[in-house]
């Protein structure tokens, strides 16, 4: 390990791989709140964060667990879910009166067609405005489920993936209609 006088030791939260400050400083430089998007093995998480000076104040929350609500059965970890995520999140937010975001995908890798940008393809169908380059968001046989649908037919097992992903939707949809939202 370097030691002496002229070593310096780098903060915490990225000696830990948690916070990349130069992209953190890019996007507080922008003056627009983050539209935060985490994944986990069985979840997803999406939220829009604004920076002050006592600490980022969370303005709009989803998260895939509560897709349970709507009706949602299937896996919480998935594309699918990702997507009803990203749309419920949408349209909270909008409730809320935040129409516009930058997309922070934290220490994530960039690949395209993956859950984080599922999740995003669902925000921006809700009707939030977040700067994106319509190449990387996945396609819409792979948001509906059919792969999963297709892979679940291969190994003999029953999957209606795409009618769920549908129903869910519709019924996210309508529940924010109903409330003249």
């Amino acid at each position: 390990m370097a030691k002496g006088p002229r070593h310096r030791i780098s903060f915490r939260r990225r000696r830990e791989h948690k916070t990349n400050y130069y992209q953190r400083l890019r996007l507080l430089l922008s003056q627009k709140p983050r539209v935060v998007v985490r994944r986990s093995s069985r979840h997803m998480i999406v939220q829009l964060i604004s920076p002050s000076e006592s600490g980022d104040v969370i303005l709009a929350s989803a998260t895939s667990a509560e897709l349970q609500k709507f009706g949602y059965e299937g896996a919480t970890g998935n594309t699918p879910a990702a997507y009803l995520t990203g749309l419920l999140f949408g349209l909270r937010a909008l409730k809320a009166g935040h129409g516009n975001g930058v997309l922070d995908i934290g220490l994530h890798p960039s690949k395209v067609g993956t859950r984080i940008y599922a999740a995003l393809k669902g925000t921006i169908d809700a009707g939030m405005d977040v700067p994106h380059n319509s190449s990387i968001l996945p396609s819409d046989e792979r948001i509906k489920g059919e792969h999963i649908a297709k892979y679940a037919n291969e190994k003999g097992l029953k999957s209606d993936m795409p009618d769920q992903f549908d129903k869910t939707k519709k019924k996210i949809l309508s529940e924010f209609a109903k409330k003249g939202e």
